[in-house]
């Protein structure tokens, strides 16, 4: 496998970190996002890397990058910064990445996941509204109206409360009560929240998709919807430049996009923005 060389005056690459899916149609949706990442800033080297599932994965794309220069340990420059294609803090930002950082051959740093973030909240709504939704235009149709926020899930409790923070996000946006669900490892489902939905009287309801690429749960989610679904985020423009973002917080540039960047409470130092990972010995 040949090394990916770089020269002392190469930014950091960015390396987007996909989780990886038997369906064919995830590599090309992550394919298109890096692509449109590569046209917003030419000069800025882009991997990939998967946590499973998918070539390339995290740990060969990380074994390809060459250090700047000669100096090693905690002197060398960083060579990468890992973006992780997720949105929110679970066991595979906390844990899977930092770890793959750790044990690279070049020094790596973590991004902050994708969400909570307002870049987020465009690109969802962006595709609510390619899908067909319209935010409720008078009261009656406002009180029968609702979102699904339908989320990968996990056991971690960080996840769940930065799910509910950007679901709060999108209801300021839509007009109408979001509420996170999830496709495994907590609850509700998005079956049962459309149920709690309609118990409360609101039938016409959405699902917004916060996933990155199509794959088993972002299907079996949209199969739930009782109206409609939105497609998953893909290559939207917001969320490429939320990409570069969360890159360059990672290096401290930070370009005060948005608000809601800081880190949920109790988030670990693993998956700070700031945080270093040189390689372990």
């Amino acid at each position: 496998m040949t090394p990916l060389t770089r020269t002392p005056h190469d930014p950091p690459a960015l390396v987007l970190v996909a989780h990886g899916s038997r369906d064919p149609r995830a590599r090309v949706a992550v394919d298109a996002l890096m692509e449109r990442v590569r046209r917003l800033r030419p000069a800025l080297p882009v991997r990939l890397g998967h946590i499973e599932l998918n070539e390339p994965l995290l740990s060969d794309t990380l074994a390809r990058l060459k250090p700047a220069g000669t100096a090693t340990g905690a002197e060398a420059r960083t060579a990468a910064v890992l973006v992780p294609l997720l949105f929110s803090p679970g066991h595979h930002v906390k844990h899977d990445v930092p770890e793959a950082a750790a044990s690279a051959p070049v020094p790596a740093r973590v991004a902050a996941p994708l969400g909570p973030h307002p870049l987020l909240v465009d690109a969802l709504c962006a595709r609510l509204g390619e899908a067909g939704w319209r935010t409720p235009s008078d009261e009656a149709t406002r009180r029968v109206s609702a979102v699904v926020l339908a989320a990968a899930g996990s056991h971690d409790p960080d996840s769940a409360a930065g799910t509910r923070r950007t679901a709060r996000l999108l209801a300021e946006r839509v007009g109408v009560p979001v509420v996170p669900a999830y496709a495994s490892a907590t609850a509700p489902t998005v079956e049962a929240a459309v149920r709690a939905l309609a118990g409360r009287g609101r039938h016409r309801v959405a699902v917004a998709s916060c996933f990155t690429a199509p794959g088993r749960f972002a299907t079996e989610c949209a199969e739930a919807a009782p109206w409609i679904a939105a497609a998953p985020l893909g290559d939207h423009p917001a969320l490429a430049r939320l990409v570069l973002h969360r890159y360059d917080q990672a290096l401290g540039h930070d370009q005060a996009l948005g608000r809601d960047d800081a880190l949920l409470p109790g988030q670990p130092l693993a998956v700070r923005a700031s945080r270093t990972l040189t390689p372990s010995a």
